[in-house]
C-alpha cells in the first residue's frame, strides 16, 4: 500500500471509530478504558472486528494506537478535579458495581492498563499517580 493510501485509511479509521464508537461513550476514561480493552496483551495489537473488516489491518492499529494515545493525553491535560469527576462518571456507568471496581482497581492497580504502549515512563507514572489518588478520593466517599 502507498504512503499517502495509507495515511488516508488510517485518518479514515480514526474518523469512523471516533464517530461511531467512542462517541458513544459519555467519559473520557470510558473511552480509554474501551480503546485500551481492544488492545490484545500478548501481542500489544488492537483487536475491532468492525473496523478490521472495512480497513487494512496496519491502518486499523495506526488509527487505534493513534487514538488510545491521544486520549491518554487529553486526560493527562484535563485538571485533576475534572480527571476525578470524569472518573466517578465511568465507574458510575457499572450501576451496582461501582464500589467494588474502585475497591478492585486500587487493589490490582488495573489501570495500569489504560496507558498506551510506548507512553514515556513519566507520563504513566503520573497518570498512575493520578488515579491512584483520585480512587482514594472516590473509596473516601464510601458510606459507612
Amino acid at each position: 500500500m502507498e504512503p499517502l493510501e495509507r495515511y488516508h485509511q488510517t485518518r479514515a479509521v480514526i474518523e469512523d471509530f471516533s464517530s461511531r464508537t467512542l462517541s458513544a461513550i459519555a467519559s473520557a476514561v470510558g473511552r480509554l478504558y474501551y480503546v485500551s480493552s481492544l488492545r490484545d496483551s500478548g501481542s500489544g495489537r488492537y483487536v475491532h472486528e468492525g473496523l478490521a473488516s472495512r480497513y487494512s489491518q496496519g491502518a486499523v492499529q495506526e488509527g487505534l494506537s493513534h487514538c488510545h494515545e491521544e486520549l491518554f493525553a487529553k486526560i493527562l491535560e484535563t485538571p485533576l478535579r475534572e480527571q476525578e469527576l470524569d472518573l466517578e462518571k465511568c465507574l458510575r456507568a457499572a450501576g451496582e458495581e461501582y464500589w467494588k471496581i474502585v475497591e478492585d482497581w486500587r487493589e490490582n492497580l488495573q489501570f495500569r492498563n489504560l496507558c498506551p504502549a510506548g507512553a514515556p515512563e513519566y507520563l504513566h507514572d503520573l497518570f498512575c499517580s493520578n488515579m491512584s489518588a483520585l480512587l482514594a478520593i472516590c473509596a473516601s466517599n464510601k458510606p459507612n
